[in-house]
């Protein structure tokens, strides 16, 4: 059964951190060889944060959040975290994981195909 739950998400100063979670069922953890954060804001379209491959733990980011945001991952909790440090007021959006993957390394949405409901992160300055 598909099933991917993200939670974590708050409120926050700029500069501070949060971690965000995404726990997933077996199949949907194990339905890909990788997982990946997206994120949207008011009137914006979903952009990708950041992936990881699930077995060798490799990973990839955007620009914007590189050197800031660490995503990993608890294959024995069949979980991916996001660790979100300096936060800044641009970071704030709609947080969501993906998995299901038909292509990774890359950060767009077509390449997903299950997705969570998402988890809010607001950053105030």
């Amino acid at each position: 059964q598909v099933q991917v739950v993200e939670s974590g998400g708050g409120s926050v100063q700029a500069g501070g951190s949060l971690r965000l979670s995404c726990a997933a069922s077996e199949y949907t953890y194990k339905s890909g060889p990788c997982m990946a954060w997206f994120r949207q804001a008011p009137g914006k379209e979903r952009e990708g944060v950041a992936g990881i491959y699930i077995r060798s733990s490799s990973t990839w980011y955007a620009d914007s959040v590189k050197g800031r945001f660490t995503i990993s991952q608890d294959s024995a909790k069949n979980t991916v975290y996001l660790q979100m440090n300096t936060l800044k007021p641009e970071d704030t959006a709609m947080y969501f994981c993906a998995a299901g993957p038909l292509v990774c390394g890359r950060l767009r949405t077509d390449d997903y195909r299950y997705w969570g409901q998402g988890t809010q992160v607001t950053v105030s300055s």
